[in-house]
Formats: structure tokens, sequence, C-alpha cells
């Protein structure tokens, strides 16, 4: 019998990384529900404006990239790869400019 495969998962300190701008962006008000998908060669946070739509951005992550272009994207709606890099916090960076864009139409 084969052992179980494990999925590809966020672990604490990037889940803390993400969910610090999830926060930040539910206050902003621009974003209102997120899931979570942990898939065999990635994993998946998806950031929904209502909870019945598709996804506004998706973060993932896929260690196969890690040597390569860098393991984090952040994704757009239309599937647009919006950024990508081997630092989370920096490739998050493109969502808080969106934030700030958001905040100065105030």
């Amino acid at each position: 019998m084969r052992g179980v495969e494990q999925g590809v998962s966020f672990d604490r300190r990037e889940l803390g990384v993400i969910l610090s701008l999830y926060g930040r962006m539910v206050a902003a008000g621009e974003w209102r529900d997120y899931g979570i998908s942990c898939l065999r060669h990635s994993a998946v946070f998806s950031v929904f404006r209502r909870t019945a739509e598709h996804p506004l951005y998706r973060i993932e992550k896929h260690p196969a990239l890690r040597n390569r272009q860098g393991m984090y994207a952040v994704i757009g709606m239309d599937g647009q790869i919006l950024k990508r890099g081997h630092d989370l916090a920096q490739v998050l960076k493109v969502l808080e400019r969106k934030m700030l864009r958001v905040i100065e139409n105030d």
C-alpha cells in the first residue's frame, strides 16, 4: 500500500504575511472572503470580493519553481501573473500598491 501523498501548503509564517495583508484589505472594504486550496503541486490562497464570485486574486506557492523564477506568484482575475518571486512579502507588494490607490481615491 502506498503512502498518502501530502499536498503543498502554506506554513505559519507565510499565512501570517498573507493574512496581515488580507486584514488590511478587508478593513479597506476591498476584500470580503478567501479560500485556501492545498493541491498536490501547489497551494493557493484565493481572495474574493463576494463569496459567489471568481477570485479577484490568487496567491500561489509552487515549490517546484523555487530554483527558477520563484515559488510565489500573484495572479489576477484574468489569469495574468502580476508578480512572481522568491520572497512572499515582496511578491505581495503588488497588491499593497493597489490598496494605496484605493485609499487615495477616497
